[in-house]
């Protein structure tokens, strides 16, 4: 990668504009280039930020473009898509959405682009999917959010319900980022500690059943959001921002983005919330946990789904 951090944003919408907001509070890139169908609402996104530059600590390069500007992109963020119309099938919907990403991910790949695309369009899994085949590139090199929010959300749900920092929680949400993803409790801790172990010898003080309903809020977390306010948007985008910054830093760090999974789990040809090594190759590897029979069988629930899904839409020719 080069000295200059470049990032190539397409779609303007919340999503893509809370990324981007949160990029240059957090002075995670040097060069942000904004692409959308509208353009005049990216011009007009480019100098609303560069306007906040002064009281950033950034000296950020931002501005509307163009696909060729991916050319010497190190990361291009997809946060585009279309919406679900009325009575419209999630079969329908992914199809349409997969032919905005033909009409993305083909003029990315002629520009020279030769960095890691990130993916935050849902359904996240399949369109991360649908990226690696049109673009044909190597799969370590295109990357979804996955269940990285979701997983945050649960570190900070058992943060709260433990009274302790959620940096402290090492537990995972994984899956579909969606409605079959799971949290593999065998594998949570508390420091070092079990939190299965630490709820069976707290005399009452916690309980299990509990983190069963704290798995059921942190799935229905974003609907909530949702019927409050019609979107979410803040913590996704700060979630992308944690991916660029292990994807800059070089740093490994373990995060639960979605993966393209070869063997791992007992599953193939699928992009799921996995914990992976992030750093500047994009994907440096996935760990694989050791699940108890029941959550692999979770696992292969969540992928048998997204495989269904990935089947509907049909072929994706490269």
């Amino acid at each position: 990668m080069r000295n200059t951090r470049k990032i190539v944003l397409v779609g303007t919408g919340f999503v893509g504009m809370s990324f981007a907001y949160a990029l240059l509070n957090q002075n995670a890139c040097d060069e942000l280039v904004l692409i959308d169908l509208d353009k005049k609402r990216a011009m007009g996104e480019a100098m609303d930020l560069n306007h906040g530059l002064a009281f950033s600590g950034s000296h950020m390069k931002i501005y509307a473009g163009e696909y060729k500007d991916c050319a010497g992109a190190d990361i291009v963020a997809i946060c585009a898509g279309v919406a679900q119309k009325p009575g419209e099938s999630r079969t329908d919907l992914l199809q349409r959405n997969t032919e905005v990403f033909r009409s993305i991910v083909d003029p990315v790949m002629e520009s020279g682009f030769g960095g890691i695309f990130l993916i935050a369009t849902n359904p996240v899994d399949i369109m991360t999917y649908v990226t690696q085949k049109i673009s044909g590139i190597d799969s370590k090199r295109v990357i979804g959010t996955g269940t990285t929010l979701d997983t945050a959300r649960l570190r900070y749900m058992l943060g709260d319900y433990f009274s302790v920092d959620p940096r402290n929680i090492h537990a995972y949400v994984m899956g579909e980022h969606g409605d079959s993803e799971f949290v593999p409790w065998s594998q949570a801790l508390l420091a070092t500690k079990p939190i299965l172990s630490l709820c069976e010898e707290s005399g009452h003080r916690y309980c299990c059943e509990d983190m069963e309903k704290i798995s059921l809020d942190v799935k229905n977390a974003a609907q909530k959001i949702i019927e409050a306010k019609n979107a979410t948007y803040y913590g996704i985008g700060m979630a992308m921002v944690r991916i660029v910054r292990a994807i800059f830093g070089n740093e490994s760090s373990i995060l639960t983005v979605s993966s393209l999974l070869e063997g791992e789990y007992g599953q193939r040809d699928v992009y799921a919330g996995v914990p992976s090594v992030v750093n500047r190759d994009g994907i440096g590897g996935i760990i694989s946990l050791t699940l108890t029979q029941d959550e692999l069988d979770k696992m292969d629930k969540s992928c048998e789904f997204l495989r269904g899904l990935i089947k509907d839409i049909g072929i994706i020719k490269p």
